[in-house]
C-alpha cells in the first residue's frame, strides 16, 4: 500500500466499532485505562522522569553517568537464568492483560491486527520498519550521547553463558510484545472508543512511549516519540499490529545481543 503525505497525515478511517456513548461504560474504560497503565508503562514513566531528574541533579554530566538494561539478577547463573526468565514473561502477561481487556470488551484480535492473514506483506513491513526507525534511531542515540543529552547506555552487562543470547532474545521480544499491544493495539483501541481524535490519540501514545524512555536522557524520549508517531499512524492506517512486534523485536534484539556480542571490541561503545 502505497501513502502519500497527505493520506500519511490525515485521520485514518478503521473498521472498528462506533464511539461508546454510554456514561457508565466510559467511565469504566477510564478507570481501566489508569489501573492498567498505573501498574505498567504509565507507572515505569513516572518512574523515568524521576531517574532523568535524579540523573540531571548529579554534578557529573548525563554522558558520564550510565544506565543498565539487562543486568545480571542473582548470583548463581540457574538463578539468574530463571529470574530472566521471569522478567520477560512479566513483559508478556502485560501485553496478554490488555489483549484479553479487549477480547472481554468484546474486540477481537484480529481487529488489532494480530492474526496471520497477510504474512508476506507483514514480514516486509518488518523489515522496512527496522531499518527506518532502528538505523536513525541508533545515529539518533549516539549524537544526544555526545551531545551530552542522553546517558551511556549499555543495552546487557549479563555474564557470557551458553544461555545469556537466549535470555536477551526472549526480552527483546517481551519488551516489544508489551509496548506495541499496550501503546498501540489497546491503549489506541481504548481511545478511539471513548471518541478521542485519531491525532491526539497518536500523540498522547507516542509521548507515553517516550515518557518511559527518559531514564536514557533527552535522546532516548525524542527517538521513541519519533518512534511511536510512526508505528501509532502505521497502524491507525493498516490495523496491523505484528509488523510492529516483530520489527521492535529485532531492533532490540540486535542492539541487546550486538552489544553483548562487541562490547570490549569497538572503542567507541560506552
Amino acid at each position: 500500500m502505497t501513502f502519500t503525505a497527505r493520506s500519511w497525515l490525515a485521520p485514518a478511517r478503521p473498521d472498528f466499532p462506533d464511539a461508546i456513548e454510554d456514561p457508565r461504560e466510559r467511565k469504566a474504560i477510564k478507570i481501566e485505562l489508569l489501573i492498567v497503565f498505573g501498574i505498567t508503562l504509565g507507572l515505569s514513566g513516572v518512574r523515568s522522569l524521576l531517574s532523568l531528574v535524579d540523573s540531571l541533579l548529579q554534578s557529573a554530566p548525563l554522558s558520564q553517568q550510565q544506565v543498565q538494561l539487562n543486568v545480571p539478577q542473582a548470583a548463581a547463573s540457574l538463578i539468574d537464568l530463571l529470574k530472566q526468565l521471569l522478567s520477560a514473561a512479566q513483559l508478556v502477561g502485560w501485553g496478554a492483560l490488555g489483549l484479553y481487556l479487549l477480547w472481554r470488551a468484546g474486540v477481537k484480535i484480529t481487529q488489532v491486527g494480530l492474526d496471520r492473514r497477510s504474512p508476506g506483506r507483514d514480514a516486509l513491513l518488518t523489515v522496512a520498519l527496522a531499518a527506518v526507525i532502528g538505523i536513525p534511531g541508533l545515529a539518533l542515540y549516539f549524537i544526544s550521547y555526545h551531545l551530552g543529552f542522553s546517558l551511556a547506555v549499555q543495552p546487557s552487562t549479563l555474564n557470557d553463558t551458553w544461555w545469556r543470547p537466549i535470555s536477551l532474545t526472549l526480552s527483546a521480544f517481551g519488551n516489544a510484545f508489551a509496548e506495541e499491544v499496550l501503546v498501540i493495539g489497546y491503549l489506541l483501541t481504548r481511545l478511539r472508543q471513548l471518541g478521542v481524535r485519531e491525532n491526539n490519540a497518536l500523540f498522547g501514545a507516542a509521548v507515553l512511549r517516550g515518557s518511559y524512555h527518559l531514564y536514557q536522557g533527552f535522546g532516548g524520549f525524542v527517538g521513541n516519540l519519533v518512534m511511536g508517531l510512526v508505528f501509532g499512524r502505521l497502524w491507525q492506517k493498516t490495523n496491523r499490529l505484528w509488523p510492529l512486534v516483530a520489527a521492535h523485536t529485532l531492533f532490540d534484539f540486535v542492539s541487546f545481543v550486538g552489544y553483548a556480542l562487541l562490547k570490549g571490541h569497538l572503542s567507541w561503545l560506552p
